[in-house]
């Protein structure tokens, strides 16, 4: 298939993983006395434990086409989780034997992305 079908079937898995994020953070799981985001948290890890089931079972288990394939971990899951491709890298530079690699990622992932947040914040309220 060419390549507007891929961006059609990314697109089309993209949409369904918006929805599900969404409808995620409306449940009741929203609803915590704790502060504590469960929404959210539950959309990471869930989605970090689709992204590896999905990573062999699309890729080494089932034999699907390229366009489901693009369609449920690009368009989907990158929807629904960006952290799941977060994870999913860290554990392929892991694998790889990269371990100060993967670390070093991970941690300047983490603590320079909430830099950059509190910088956007920063950087909005004084427009």
């Amino acid at each position: 298939m060419d390549f507007a079908t891929r961006l059609a079937f990314i697109a089309a898995g993209g949409a369904f993983g918006a929805v599900a994020r969404y409808l995620i953070n409306i449940s009741p799981l929203q609803n915590s006395s704790s502060g504590f985001p469960f929404p959210t948290f539950f959309i990471n890890v869930f989605g970090s434990f689709l992204i590896g089931l999905c990573f062999i079972l699309l890729t080494d288990r089932l034999d699907i086409g390229d366009n489901l394939r693009f369609a449920v971990v690009v368009g989907f899951l990158g929807a629904f989780t960006t952290f799941s491709t977060f994870e999913l890298e860290i554990w392929g530079l892991f694998r790889e034997g990269k371990i100060i690699t993967s670390l070093l990622y991970l941690f300047l992932s983490l603590f320079l992305g909430f830099l950059g947040l509190i910088l956007g914040i920063w950087v909005a309220r004084k427009l």
